[in-house]
C-alpha cells in the first residue's frame, strides 16, 4: 500500500482521499529533524500499532502490533544505530513515546520515510496518527478516528 499527500489537507491512499492535517511548517522536500515539516513524496507504510487497552484489534490487512508502555521511536541523532526505529524507551535515548496519555497514538502507522537507508538528521517518527481537531502536527499526518 502506498500513500501520497496530494496537498496539506488531503491524503491519498490508493484510490481514496482523506481529509488530514500535516506539519505546522507545511510540506518539505528537504526535511530535517525537528523542522515541523511533513516530507513530500509517495511512501509505503509500515505496520499498524494500536492501544489494545483503548481500542479493539482493528480489521485490516496490515500487521497489527499492540503498543506497550516501554515502546518508543528513536529520533536521537546521537544514536545512529537506533535512529528512526522502534526501541524500548530509555533516558539515554531521545525518543517519541508511543504509549501516551492523549489519544493521538491509539492508532498509528509509521510512514516509510528515511527508513531503509536512514540518513541521520533527515527526519524520523513520521506517523499517520489520530487527531480530534485537525491542528497542525510536528510533521506527521493526522486523521480523525472515524476515517482511520
Amino acid at each position: 500500500m502506498r500513500i501520497y499527500l496530494k496537498n496539506k489537507h488531503t491524503l491519498q491512499v490508493d484510490d481514496f482521499n482523506f481529509e488530514c492535517c500535516i506539519g505546522k511548517n507545511g510540506l518539505g522536500y528537504k526535511k530535517i529533524e525537528g523542522d515541523k515539516k511533513t516530507p513530500v513524496g509517495t511512501f509505503e507504510i509500515e505496520k499498524l500499532y494500536y492501544r489494545n487497552d483503548r481500542i479493539d484489534l482493528p480489521y485490516t490487512k496490515l500487521e497489527c502490533i499492540k503498543i506497550k508502555p516501554e515502546m518508543g521511536w528513536c529520533d536521537d541523532i546521537k544514536k545512529p544505530k537506533k535512529y528512526n526505529k522502534l526501541i524500548s524507551v530509555s533516558k539515554e535515548i531521545h525518543h517519541e513515546k508511543l504509549y501516551r496519555k492523549d489519544l493521538k497514538y491509539d492508532l498509528l502507522i509509521p510512514i516509510k520515510y528515511n527508513f531503509k537507508k536512514r540518513i541521520i538528521g533527515k527526519g524520523s517518527c513520521i506517523f499517520i496518527h489520530l487527531t480530534n481537531n485537525y491542528k497542525p502536527t510536528a510533521g506527521c499526518i493526522a486523521l480523525k478516528k472515524k476515517i482511520f
